[in-house]
Protein backbone atom coordinates (compact mmCIF):
# COMPACT_ATOMS: atom_id res chain seq x y z
CA UNK A 1 0.00 0.00 0.00
CA UNK A 2 1.12 3.57 -0.75
CA UNK A 3 -0.03 5.82 2.18
CA UNK A 4 -0.12 9.49 0.65
CA UNK A 5 -1.13 11.24 3.76
CA UNK A 6 2.43 10.81 5.43
CA UNK A 7 4.57 9.55 2.20
CA UNK A 8 5.29 6.06 3.53
CA UNK A 9 5.07 2.54 1.43
CA UNK A 10 3.75 -0.48 3.42
CA UNK A 11 4.66 -3.85 2.51
CA UNK A 12 4.37 -2.00 -1.63
CA UNK A 13 5.03 -5.53 -3.75
CA UNK A 14 7.20 -4.51 -7.03
CA UNK A 15 7.86 -7.65 -9.24
CA UNK A 16 10.58 -6.80 -12.23
CA UNK A 17 10.90 -9.04 -15.23
CA UNK A 18 14.41 -9.23 -17.39
CA UNK A 19 12.95 -9.71 -20.43
CA UNK A 20 16.07 -9.46 -22.84
CA UNK A 21 19.21 -11.62 -20.80
CA UNK A 22 21.40 -10.42 -23.81
CA UNK A 23 20.88 -7.01 -21.67
CA UNK A 24 23.81 -8.77 -18.95
CA UNK A 25 25.70 -10.84 -21.63
CA UNK A 26 25.61 -11.23 -25.34
CA UNK A 27 25.16 -14.84 -25.59
CA UNK A 28 23.25 -15.47 -22.40
CA UNK A 29 19.42 -16.59 -22.65
CA UNK A 30 16.84 -17.73 -20.22
CA UNK A 31 13.64 -17.21 -18.45
CA UNK A 32 12.52 -15.96 -14.96
CA UNK A 33 15.20 -13.36 -14.20
CA UNK A 34 13.53 -11.00 -12.09
CA UNK A 35 13.86 -9.18 -8.73
CA UNK A 36 10.89 -9.52 -6.30
CA UNK A 37 10.89 -6.50 -3.93
CA UNK A 38 8.81 -5.21 -0.92
CA UNK A 39 9.46 -1.84 0.44
CA UNK A 40 8.27 -0.38 3.78
CA UNK A 41 9.02 3.30 5.59
CA UNK A 42 9.24 6.95 3.83
CA UNK A 43 9.30 7.26 0.32
CA UNK A 44 12.66 8.74 0.46
CA UNK A 45 14.51 5.72 2.06
CA UNK A 46 12.46 2.58 2.38
CA UNK A 47 13.50 -0.74 3.65
CA UNK A 48 13.69 -2.89 0.73
CA UNK A 49 13.05 -6.88 0.93
CA UNK A 50 14.20 -8.40 -2.18
CA UNK A 51 14.57 -11.77 -3.92
CA UNK A 52 16.60 -12.17 -7.15
CA UNK A 53 16.04 -15.28 -8.94
CA UNK A 54 16.07 -17.28 -12.44
CA UNK A 55 14.58 -20.02 -13.33
CA UNK A 56 16.35 -20.88 -16.69
CA UNK A 57 19.95 -19.47 -17.73
CA UNK A 58 21.59 -20.81 -20.95
CA UNK A 59 25.03 -19.85 -21.76
CA UNK A 60 25.83 -20.08 -25.45
CA UNK A 61 24.33 -23.39 -26.40
CA UNK A 62 24.99 -25.16 -23.15
CA UNK A 63 23.02 -26.22 -20.33
CA UNK A 64 19.62 -25.23 -18.87
CA UNK A 65 20.72 -23.90 -15.31
CA UNK A 66 18.27 -23.64 -12.07
CA UNK A 67 19.78 -20.21 -10.80
CA UNK A 68 18.92 -18.75 -7.59
CA UNK A 69 20.62 -15.47 -7.21
CA UNK A 70 19.96 -13.39 -3.91
CA UNK A 71 17.67 -12.84 -1.10
CA UNK A 72 17.83 -10.11 1.91
CA UNK A 73 16.72 -7.23 3.13
CA UNK A 74 18.33 -3.14 2.92
CA UNK A 75 17.23 -0.93 5.71
CA UNK A 76 19.50 2.03 4.36
CA UNK A 77 18.54 4.31 1.64
CA UNK A 78 17.83 2.42 -1.18
CA UNK A 79 19.74 2.71 -4.41
CA UNK A 80 17.67 1.06 -7.31
CA UNK A 81 20.17 1.31 -9.59
CA UNK A 82 22.97 -0.07 -7.68
CA UNK A 83 20.45 -2.94 -6.64
CA UNK A 84 20.50 -3.60 -10.09
CA UNK A 85 24.16 -3.41 -10.87
CA UNK A 86 24.94 -6.23 -7.81
CA UNK A 87 22.04 -8.30 -9.43
CA UNK A 88 23.87 -8.30 -12.82
CA UNK A 89 27.02 -8.99 -10.62
CA UNK A 90 25.70 -11.97 -8.65
CA UNK A 91 24.15 -13.40 -12.38
CA UNK A 92 27.84 -12.93 -14.38
CA UNK A 93 29.42 -14.52 -11.05
CA UNK A 94 27.53 -17.26 -11.51
CA UNK A 95 27.71 -18.03 -14.81
CA UNK A 96 31.39 -17.76 -14.93
CA UNK A 97 31.65 -20.23 -12.19
CA UNK A 98 29.51 -22.53 -14.47
CA UNK A 99 31.61 -21.55 -18.02
CA UNK A 100 34.89 -19.64 -16.69
CA UNK A 101 36.60 -19.66 -20.09
CA UNK A 102 33.45 -18.00 -22.23
CA UNK A 103 34.83 -14.57 -23.56
CA UNK A 104 31.68 -12.71 -23.97
CA UNK A 105 30.74 -13.03 -20.27
CA UNK A 106 34.46 -12.21 -19.32
CA UNK A 107 34.35 -9.09 -21.08
CA UNK A 108 31.10 -8.08 -20.00
CA UNK A 109 32.07 -8.88 -16.42
CA UNK A 110 35.31 -6.68 -16.59
CA UNK A 111 33.08 -4.13 -18.20
CA UNK A 112 31.06 -3.59 -15.20
CA UNK A 113 33.98 -3.20 -13.03
CA UNK A 114 35.03 -0.71 -15.64
CA UNK A 115 31.32 0.67 -15.35
CA UNK A 116 30.47 1.10 -11.62
CA UNK A 117 34.19 1.17 -10.13
CA UNK A 118 36.03 3.00 -12.90
CA UNK A 119 38.55 0.18 -12.51
CA UNK A 120 39.92 -0.06 -15.91
CA UNK A 121 42.15 -3.13 -14.85
CA UNK A 122 40.00 -6.33 -15.32
CA UNK A 123 39.42 -4.99 -18.81
CA UNK A 124 43.42 -4.50 -19.42
CA UNK A 125 44.16 -7.83 -17.91
CA UNK A 126 41.31 -9.88 -19.97
CA UNK A 127 42.52 -8.28 -23.38
CA UNK A 128 45.87 -8.70 -22.59
CA UNK A 129 45.21 -12.72 -21.75
CA UNK A 130 43.22 -12.87 -25.16
CA UNK A 131 46.15 -11.25 -26.96
CA UNK A 132 48.54 -13.80 -26.11
CA UNK A 133 46.55 -17.02 -26.08
CA UNK A 134 44.06 -16.31 -28.80
CA UNK A 135 44.39 -13.08 -30.95
CA UNK A 136 41.32 -13.82 -33.06
CA UNK A 137 38.55 -13.29 -30.35
CA UNK A 138 39.55 -9.61 -29.99
CA UNK A 139 36.90 -8.60 -32.70
CA UNK A 140 33.88 -9.86 -30.77
CA UNK A 141 35.09 -7.63 -28.08
CA UNK A 142 36.97 -4.31 -29.44
CA UNK A 143 34.69 -1.67 -27.64
CA UNK A 144 35.74 -3.58 -24.54
CA UNK A 145 38.80 -3.26 -25.85
CA UNK A 146 38.94 -0.19 -27.68
CA UNK A 147 37.44 1.64 -23.87
CA UNK A 148 40.25 0.31 -22.23
CA UNK A 149 42.88 1.71 -24.32
CA UNK A 150 41.11 5.46 -23.88
CA UNK A 151 40.29 5.02 -20.30
CA UNK A 152 44.31 4.65 -20.26
CA UNK A 153 45.28 7.26 -22.30
CA UNK A 154 47.06 4.83 -24.74
CA UNK A 155 47.25 5.99 -28.31
CA UNK A 156 49.06 3.86 -29.82
CA UNK A 157 47.29 0.44 -28.05
CA UNK A 158 43.28 2.49 -29.03
CA UNK A 159 44.83 2.93 -32.78
CA UNK A 160 45.58 -0.61 -32.38
CA UNK A 161 42.13 -1.76 -30.87
CA UNK A 162 40.15 0.56 -33.70
CA UNK A 163 41.41 -1.39 -36.22
CA UNK A 164 39.57 -4.56 -35.23
CA UNK A 165 36.69 -2.93 -35.93
CA UNK A 166 37.21 -3.21 -39.64
CA UNK A 167 34.02 -1.84 -41.30
CA UNK A 168 32.12 -2.34 -38.23
CA UNK A 169 31.69 0.59 -35.97
CA UNK A 170 32.41 1.33 -32.40
CA UNK A 171 29.83 2.49 -29.99
CA UNK A 172 31.74 2.77 -26.85
CA UNK A 173 28.31 2.57 -24.58
CA UNK A 174 25.50 0.54 -24.13
CA UNK A 175 23.34 2.55 -26.62
CA UNK A 176 22.50 2.40 -30.32
CA UNK A 177 24.39 5.13 -31.65
CA UNK A 178 26.86 3.72 -33.48
CA UNK A 179 30.44 6.19 -33.96
CA UNK A 180 32.58 5.80 -36.95
CA UNK A 181 36.30 4.55 -37.50
CA UNK A 182 37.11 8.26 -38.83
CA UNK A 183 35.22 9.73 -35.53
CA UNK A 184 37.02 7.88 -33.46
CA UNK A 185 40.40 8.88 -35.30
CA UNK A 186 39.73 12.01 -34.15
CA UNK A 187 39.51 11.77 -31.09
CA UNK A 188 42.28 10.01 -29.97
CA UNK A 189 44.32 12.44 -31.71
CA UNK A 190 42.59 14.98 -29.65
CA UNK A 191 42.86 12.74 -26.54
CA UNK A 192 46.73 13.59 -27.09
CA UNK A 193 46.53 16.99 -28.17
CA UNK A 194 47.03 16.62 -32.09
CA UNK A 195 45.31 18.90 -33.33
CA UNK A 196 46.41 18.94 -36.99
CA UNK A 197 46.18 15.40 -37.39
CA UNK A 198 42.54 15.46 -35.04
CA UNK A 199 41.29 18.54 -37.83
CA UNK A 200 42.68 16.06 -40.19
CA UNK A 201 40.31 12.71 -39.01
CA UNK A 202 37.16 14.99 -38.24
CA UNK A 203 37.27 16.37 -41.89
CA UNK A 204 37.49 13.11 -43.33
CA UNK A 205 34.33 11.96 -40.63
CA UNK A 206 32.47 14.72 -41.53
CA UNK A 207 32.50 14.13 -45.25
CA UNK A 208 31.67 10.62 -44.40
CA UNK A 209 28.62 11.69 -42.21
CA UNK A 210 27.09 14.41 -44.14
CA UNK A 211 26.22 11.43 -46.93
CA UNK A 212 24.64 9.68 -44.16
CA UNK A 213 22.27 12.27 -42.84
CA UNK A 214 21.68 13.58 -46.10
CA UNK A 215 20.26 9.84 -46.89
CA UNK A 216 18.43 10.22 -43.62
CA UNK A 217 17.81 13.57 -42.50
CA UNK A 218 15.66 12.59 -39.65
CA UNK A 219 17.70 9.84 -38.16
CA UNK A 220 18.78 11.26 -34.64
CA UNK A 221 21.81 9.42 -33.89
CA UNK A 222 23.59 10.02 -37.54
CA UNK A 223 22.73 13.91 -36.84
CA UNK A 224 24.41 13.53 -33.91
CA UNK A 225 27.51 12.15 -35.12
CA UNK A 226 27.80 15.04 -37.31
CA UNK A 227 27.02 17.30 -34.43
CA UNK A 228 30.06 15.45 -32.51
CA UNK A 229 32.27 15.54 -35.39
CA UNK A 230 31.45 19.57 -35.95
CA UNK A 231 32.20 19.82 -32.41
CA UNK A 232 35.69 18.59 -33.40
CA UNK A 233 36.42 20.75 -36.16
CA UNK A 234 35.02 23.78 -33.88
CA UNK A 235 32.06 24.40 -36.06
CA UNK A 236 30.15 25.58 -32.98
CA UNK A 237 26.84 26.80 -34.11
CA UNK A 238 26.41 23.89 -36.41
CA UNK A 239 27.27 21.38 -33.90
CA UNK A 240 25.07 23.22 -31.18
CA UNK A 241 22.42 23.09 -33.80
CA UNK A 242 22.89 19.62 -34.78
CA UNK A 243 23.01 18.35 -30.94
CA UNK A 244 19.95 19.70 -30.10
CA UNK A 245 18.23 18.72 -33.35
CA UNK A 246 19.20 15.06 -32.87
CA UNK A 247 17.27 15.42 -29.36
CA UNK A 248 14.63 16.59 -31.08
CA UNK A 249 14.24 13.73 -33.44
CA UNK A 250 14.18 11.18 -30.84
CA UNK A 251 13.00 12.23 -27.71
CA UNK A 252 13.43 10.29 -23.86
CA UNK A 253 9.83 9.55 -24.35
CA UNK A 254 9.90 7.95 -27.64
CA UNK A 255 13.52 5.91 -26.69
CA UNK A 256 14.44 6.06 -23.30
CA UNK A 257 18.00 4.38 -24.24
CA UNK A 258 18.95 5.99 -27.03
CA UNK A 259 17.28 9.38 -26.34
CA UNK A 260 19.05 9.76 -23.13
CA UNK A 261 22.21 8.82 -25.20
CA UNK A 262 21.89 12.37 -27.48
CA UNK A 263 21.26 14.05 -24.51
CA UNK A 264 24.84 12.61 -23.24
CA UNK A 265 26.50 13.34 -26.77
CA UNK A 266 24.50 16.68 -26.51
CA UNK A 267 26.14 17.63 -23.54
CA UNK A 268 29.79 16.36 -25.01
CA UNK A 269 29.34 18.70 -27.82
CA UNK A 270 28.72 21.48 -25.35
CA UNK A 271 31.79 20.73 -23.85
CA UNK A 272 33.90 20.74 -26.64
CA UNK A 273 32.54 23.92 -28.13
CA UNK A 274 33.03 25.94 -24.72
CA UNK A 275 29.63 25.99 -23.75
CA UNK A 276 30.32 24.40 -19.91
CA UNK A 277 27.15 25.93 -18.39
CA UNK A 278 25.02 23.99 -21.12
CA UNK A 279 27.25 20.76 -20.82
CA UNK A 280 26.64 20.38 -17.03
CA UNK A 281 23.20 21.08 -17.26
CA UNK A 282 22.37 18.11 -20.19
CA UNK A 283 24.83 16.16 -18.01
CA UNK A 284 22.68 16.94 -15.11
CA UNK A 285 19.65 15.47 -17.35
CA UNK A 286 21.01 12.44 -18.73
CA UNK A 287 22.27 10.88 -15.61
CA UNK A 288 19.21 10.97 -14.62
CA UNK A 289 18.07 8.31 -17.02
CA UNK A 290 19.54 4.51 -15.89
CA UNK A 291 21.82 2.81 -17.78
CA UNK A 292 22.76 6.26 -20.10
CA UNK A 293 25.93 6.99 -18.35
CA UNK A 294 28.15 5.44 -15.28
CA UNK A 295 31.37 6.24 -13.37
CA UNK A 296 33.82 4.88 -15.52
CA UNK A 297 32.71 6.57 -18.47
CA UNK A 298 32.61 9.79 -17.01
CA UNK A 299 35.64 9.83 -14.60
CA UNK A 300 38.07 8.19 -16.84
CA UNK A 301 36.82 8.54 -20.90
CA UNK A 302 38.81 11.62 -22.82
CA UNK A 303 34.88 12.75 -24.01
CA UNK A 304 34.63 14.14 -20.51
CA UNK A 305 38.23 16.61 -20.64
CA UNK A 306 37.26 19.78 -21.22
CA UNK A 307 34.51 19.75 -17.89
CA UNK A 308 37.61 18.11 -15.81
CA UNK A 309 37.99 20.61 -12.71
CA UNK A 310 35.16 22.50 -12.80
CA UNK A 311 32.62 21.89 -9.60
CA UNK A 312 29.38 20.96 -11.31
CA UNK A 313 31.17 18.52 -13.20
CA UNK A 314 33.07 17.15 -10.02
CA UNK A 315 29.82 17.31 -8.18
CA UNK A 316 28.48 14.95 -11.39
CA UNK A 317 30.85 12.26 -11.60
CA UNK A 318 31.14 11.97 -7.34
CA UNK A 319 27.50 11.39 -7.78
CA UNK A 320 27.51 8.12 -9.91
CA UNK A 321 30.67 6.81 -7.53
CA UNK A 322 30.18 3.73 -5.79
CA UNK A 323 28.65 3.93 -2.65
CA UNK A 324 28.59 0.57 -1.15
CA UNK A 325 28.99 -3.28 -1.57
Amino acid sequence: MIDLSDNTFHDLKLAFMLVKPTAIAPNLSGAGLRADLTLNGAFATPAVGYDLAARRLVMNDMGNLSLYVAQGRDEEEFDFFLFMTVAEKLMLDRALAILPDDIDTQAARAWMEFNSQADVRPLHHLIDSVRATDPALLPPIGDAWLISTLAERDSDAATNALQAFGENKPHLSTDNVPLTGLFVEGLIARMTNDDAKARSAFAAARSEQEKAVQAEPNYGPAVCLLGLIDAGLGRKEEALREGRRAVELLPVEKDSLNGAALIKYLAIIAAWVGEKDLACEELSTAIRYPGCLNYGHVKLLPFWDPLRGDPRFEQIVASLAPKGN
